[in-house]
């Protein structure tokens, strides 16, 4: 059997929401990596965050209101009990089922720092929302405060920059794992955003995409695959529309074209499409695959999925 290096990168449905959802999607995602170690990956993963360091947000602040005496706590940490949350949940939960099959391999949590620029546009236009719905006198306080809010059908809420990442600090580290033939769980939620000042790591008040840091831990590792987990079995042009067309096999250069025309949505699919072509093109024989995490396997193996190359 020929081994493959492949980054695979969970999407929500992967992880569910509250305790206990997360806890359940997990043991069934447990199941899909199982079948991709079956099938020959040797696998990386990488996973989003959005609920959960919604949640972590919002718990804390609500605890700094009722303790004066701790400070709210800035999105760099919740970023980083976030990945530890999940990262958790996630390896016991792959431990277990590959336990079950008769298969020993170590599996690993990372609590990943990824670099930024201090200058990206992205914190002078912060898009993304986090956090509770805040009423207007809270929202002017958090303004005071030097935050971004913005208005929402519920209010108000919070919005943080999404930085392009730079680097992955912890890289050398997650590579020694994925040597020694581990599954590594690494750059959860796009990674701790941090500043380099000197020695130092500095947290930013930002959120790195998922799916371009995904690209870039793929590329630095110089996986053979990149594995996009989504909602979705094929990408679509002309999307929910009477001349929609599903996508099965496209090059770089037909995805910068529908990239040209803005045939994939800025937050959701866009990201996916940019870190494929940026992953394939940094070198010849790479391969990309976005599909929907029950389809996995079958997209592994070739059969659906829409493949980039």
């Amino acid at each position: 059997m020929t081994k493959k290096r492949v980054v695979v990168a969970l999407g929500h449905r992967a992880l569910g929401t509250t305790l206990p959802e997360q806890k359940n999607a997990t043991k069934r995602t447990a199941k899909i990596i199982a079948d991709l170690v079956e099938a020959g990956a040797d696998v990386i993963i990488t996973h989003s965050n959005a609920p959960q360091v919604g949640m972590i947000h919002t718990a804390m602040n609500e605890f700094g209101k009722v303790h004066p005496d701790y400070t709210a706590v800035p999105m760099s940490v919740c970023a980083a009990m976030s990945q530890g949350y999940i990262g958790y949940d996630v390896q016991n939960a792959i431990r277990a089922e590959l336990l079950r099959r008769g298969i020993y391999k170590p599996v690993s949590t990372i609590l990943t720092q990824v670099t930024v620029d201090p200058y990206d546009d992205a914190f002078h236009e912060p898009v993304k929302v986090i956090g509770r719905n805040l009423t207007e006198e809270e929202a002017e306080a958090e303004e005071k405060k030097g935050n971004y809010v913005t208005k929402t059908e519920n209010g108000y809420r919070r919005i943080v920059a999404a930085p392009k990442p730079q680097d992955i600090v912890e890289i050398d580290a997650i590579r020694a794992l994925a040597d020694a033939g581990q599954i590594v769980i690494a750059c959860g939620g796009g990674g701790i955003p941090v500043l380099e000042q000197g020695e130092e790591l500095h947290g930013a008040s930002a959120v790195i995409e998922k799916d371009l840091i995904s690209g870039k831990l793929a590329e630095m590792l110089d996986a053979d695959e990149l594995l996009i987990l989504t909602s979705v079995e094929k990408v679509s042009i002309n999307y929910k529309s009477d001349t929609e067309q599903y996508l099965d096999h496209i090059t770089p250069a037909q995805a910068r074209q529908y990239m040209e025309e803005d045939q994939f949505e800025p937050s959701t699919m866009r990201p996916k499409i940019e870190a494929s072509v940026s992953f394939i093109e940094k070198k010849k024989g790479r391969k990309a695959i976005i599909t929907s995490i029950d389809k996995a396997k079958a997209a592994y193996l070739g059969k659906t999925g829409t493949i980039i190359e």
